[in-house]
């Protein structure tokens, strides 16, 4: 899970220790100190700058200092007392120009007059049309602070996907068009440069695995699994192909990707259930059949979770309970599992979509609240649907049965329901697959990067 680092300017004509008519200062150095502690205990780096911002030399080193550092993600700019906008809008629009978020925390309370120095700011953006985001609300309220929170965890998604690079091993797959990427629009709205490769350069480094390689690939395998899989030819090319990505990933210096699969790989080697689920296991953002949106959609779970990231097919919706079935096929990054489906060993199992067949996972996803979510396009526009969901078991005795439900029950399967108008949800759904991440948090954090990156943001 990402640790985001944002800039902390108190700002406030009133500073230095002046006081008011009845003898209190201004600014309070106490609530000062509160509210920066409650963003540490947040999970939030902050920068801190020792003076409290009035003059316009004063406002331009400040976000001077917080623009050309490149581990700050943001900046936070807190309402100490009263202010003269004119005297922050130039340095801020500035500070803004990189890219990087502006946020304006007005703590509420009459002493001080802080509202009077937050609105005036916030107006003052708004009139300019600087994008920013206002919080008024305590340091005491959990609430608020995880407002502040979701806008840096967001702000530091942002910044990590500008100059990344996303990897394609192969091309689209099974005639996806919902997954299809334009690079001029990605490297616009992202700043993230699409490569890719053959899939043969791939099968060729995995053919050249060592035996030392493979052998020491034991011990983790047995650690999520419990146990090796068996001693065959389709087992070993499946260990093989994810130590063969794992390698071309890392030499070529790609920040996630995306992977044919089939048809292709999956005919004339192996099919990638197996590595695809050591990869999300290793916590890499990836996807397969050239999905580059479903590989965006799980590197942002990824990224902001403390948990891996589980995509698989909407493979079944009840509208009547709000119940959906996701079920991947054969990928899943084990340490998902419940104790009642721990992870597994099963096969592809599907000769039309990958007649080399290859070892895949098999579990029941863990019970948890988070999200489903999923970047998609709707006539060449960014869209990202986002719900809040509740990850289930169903009963130990009723298992098995509805795993058989679908006829495939050696796939990894996920009970979630969603806390969404299903209606609604299905009209606007973008693909089959399903992105998955635990943590509550990450719905906001989701909407905040749709805010800050002009992707529409659908909440059914």
């Amino acid at each position: 899970m990402i640790t985001p680092t944002a800039g902390f300017i108190v700002y406030g004509v009133h500073k230095d220790g002046l006081q008011d008519p009845m003898g209190a200062p201004f600014i309070d150095d106490a609530l000062v100190a509160r509210s920066k502690d409650a963003l540490r205990r947040a999970g939030v780096r902050l920068v801190a700058h020792d003076v409290v911002v009035a003059s316009k030399m004063e406002a331009r080193a400040a976000l001077k200092r917080m623009k050309d550092d490149d581990t700050v993600d943001c900046v936070i700019l807190f309402s100490g007392t009263w202010v003269w906008a004119a005297h922050m809008i130039g340095a801020i629009r500035d500070f803004a120009m990189s890219g990087k978020g502006v946020l304006i925390w007005t703590h509420p309370g009459s002493q001080g007059w802080r509202p009077v120095g937050g609105l005036v700011l916030h107006g003052g953006l708004l009139e300019v049309g600087i994008p920013h985001k206002f919080v008024y609300g305590e340091a005491e309220d959990p609430t608020e602070i995880a407002r502040i929170a979701s806008f840096c965890r967001a702000a530091h998604m942002k910044q990590w996907l500008n100059l990344s690079t996303i990897g394609a091993f192969g091309g689209r797959g099974m005639g996806q068009t919902c997954g299809a990427a334009d690079p001029s629009q990605w490297l616009r709205t992202f700043g993230v440069d699409i490569d890719s490769r053959d899939t043969t350069e791939l099968i060729r480094t995995a053919q050249n695995i060592t035996p030392e390689e493979l052998e020491a690939l034991g011990p983790r395998i047995a650690q999520l699994f419990g146990e090796l899989p068996p001693a065959t030819l389709v087992n070993e090319r499946s260990m093989r192909l994810y130590l063969a990505i794992k390698k071309l990933v890392q030499r070529e210096k790609w920040d996630f990707y995306t992977i044919q699969s089939f048809p292709g790989l999956g005919d004339d080697y192996s099919a990638t259930c197996f590595a695809q689920s050591m990869m999300l296991e290793d916590g890499v953002g990836t996807s397969t059949l050239g999905d580059f949106n479903t590989a965006l959609s799980v590197l942002l779970l990824t990224k902001l979770s403390a948990e891996p990231v589980y995509y698989g097919d909407l493979q079944h919706i009840d509208k009547r309970t709000r119940e959906i079935k996701i079920i991947g096929d054969g990928a899943c990054p084990p340490s998902l599992a419940s104790t009642l489906g721990p992870a597994g060993f099963a096969e592809h199992g599907i000769p039309t979509e990958g007649e080399a067949g290859g070892l895949s996972v098999k579990l029941l996803c863990k019970v948890g609240e988070g999200v489903l979510a999923r970047l998609g396009r709707v006539n060449g526009a960014f869209e990202m649907v986002i719900t809040r969901c509740t990850v289930f078991e169903p009963p130990a005795d009723q298992l098995e049965r509805r795993k058989l439900e679908c006829g495939i029950p050696f796939w990894p399967h996920g009970f979630v329901t969603v806390h969404c108008d299903v209606d609604a949800l299905l009209q606007h759904w973008n693909n089959e697959y399903a992105c998955l991440g635990y943590g509550e948090h990450l719905y906001d954090a989701l909407v905040d990067f749709c805010e800050m990156t002009g992707i529409k943001a659908v909440l059914p």
